[in-house]
């Protein structure tokens, strides 16, 4: 699952949101590194709406056009509760292998002394 997909329900799991509000929802879930576009947010709505991981939930009239907003189905929770927990075993591999390395140094101690025998 690309982030930007994965952000996009996460920002729905909540509470159905309009486009602008997913817009700033992930956003702010990605402390500002992902900024989407509306028409890179319009397509990925209607692909995940197509892939059933998506509904529209209601329109709503503001300012005389209809503002959509989207749902996460039980199908796109399924999909992010399985993707959040393979993420979580990739975040501890990834903890554990900073765990196992060596100090700043130790593998300077490790090679032999210049001029000595190995």
């Amino acid at each position: 699952m690309q982030e930007p997909t994965y952000l996009i329900l996460t920002a729905l799991a909540a509470r159905p949101l309009h486009g602008y509000g997913i817009v700033q929802s992930v956003t702010d879930l990605s402390d500002g590194e992902v900024k989407l576009r509306p028409g890179t947010l319009y397509g990925a709505l209607d692909r995940l709406d197509q892939q059933g991981l998506i509904a529209v939930d209601r329109e709503e009239p503001v300012d005389g056009r209809l503002r959509r907003y989207y749902r996460l189905s039980e199908t796109g929770a399924a999909a992010l509760a399985e993707q959040v927990e393979r993420l979580s075993r990739r975040a501890a591999a990834g903890a554990e292998q900073l765990r196992l390395r060596p100090a700043a140094g130790a593998e300077l101690r490790l090679r032999p002394a210049a001029g000595g025998a190995a």
